[in-house]
């Protein structure tokens, strides 16, 4: 039962404060993961994966072992697991850009929106259309669903807060080497694989979640069929099972770093549009409710 209070003051902090305008400690990480890149990426012909490894290991380490230190403090170890898992979480966050870009659609701002979306995606969005522009969105609602909320309550449960910690620093170095371009395609291999590894349990819980809170029949039927099409294990099964329990068809042809890439397509029904930005946040929201509740049982019962 403790777990669960916890989690659910973190969550509440999210709602009333969403995440930090400024002095971020993800963006402050990145800063740093930017600086070990430099340091250990090594000249050509060197071992990229090696030095990836050791990059991911010496960025990472320091910070689990702070919070693990934190959490032997009977008296600190509540507030500080809090708030840690707070920081690792990003549902407010990701409702908050989702919306934003929906506005600037219904406000027939094609460039704003454009704009917008370019601060939740990878890939190019100078070109899309407003289709495009509500598709990566509503993609990116589902997939970071998983990454910046679920994810991070999983590993908190079963870990604590030195497993939140490990769980989003490794997400977010995947973020920034897990591309299979020349320059990260061996470094970012540890970091993108040990990122698959931690995010296998919860993406299917995700998707699961999803289910639970739109169209389950459909979303099932969508998850068995297509969640395999993707590369990544578990991006394909989150964004299969929740385009299906929403009624919308994602992916297609997309455009990373200039590099037109033919993404599977991913559920049934109409392409996504403005108003499904919307529906897809209320689908994570409902979701997170439901997670609550599980959370709060196998805290009674266990």
């Amino acid at each position: 039962m403790t777990t669960a209070l916890l989690i659910t003051l973190a969550v509440l902090l999210d709602m009333w404060l969403g995440e930090p305008r400024r002095w971020h400690p993800l963006a402050g990480f990145g800063v740093l993961a930017t600086k070990a890149e430099h340091f250990f990426y090594g000249a050509e012909g060197s071992n990229r994966r090696l030095r990836g490894a050791l990059a991911l290991l010496g960025v990472v380490t320091p910070f689990v072992l702070i919070a693990w230190l934190l959490t032997l403090h009977d008296s600190l170890a509540p507030l500080a697991e809090v708030v840690l898992l707070y920081l690792a979480i990003g549902g407010s966050s990701l409702a908050q850009h989702g919306r934003a870009v929906a506005e600037a659609l219904s406000l027939g701002d094609l460039a704003l929106a454009r704009q917008r979306v370019g601060g939740m995606v990878s890939r190019d969005t100078a070109e899309l259309d407003a289709g495009g522009v509500a598709r990566s969105t509503v993609e990116s609602v589902l997939e970071n669903g998983n990454d910046a909320l679920f994810g991070a309550l999983f590993w908190f449960l079963f870990l604590g807060a030195p497993g939140v910690v490990f769980y989003r620093l490794v997400n977010t170095l995947d973020a920034m080497w897990g591309y299979r371009t020349e320059r990260y395609l061996h470094f970012g291999y540890v970091a993108a694989k040990l990122d698959d590894l931690l995010n296998w349990p919860p993406a299917r819980l995700t998707a699961l979640g999803y289910l639970l809170a739109g169209d389950a029949a459909r979303g099932w039927r969508c998850w068995r069929s297509q969640g395999h099409r993707s590369d990544s294990p578990n991006s394909g099964v989150v964004m299969a099972a929740g385009a299906g329990a929403l009624g919308v068809q994602l992916g297609g042809p997309t455009r990373y770093h200039g590099v037109m890439v033919d993404k599977p397509l991913l559920g049934e029904g109409g392409a996504a549009r403005g108003p499904d930005i919307y529906r897809a946040i209320r689908l994570v929201q409902r979701s997170l409710f439901y997670w609550l509740i599980a959370i709060f049982v196998i805290g009674v019962f266990w």
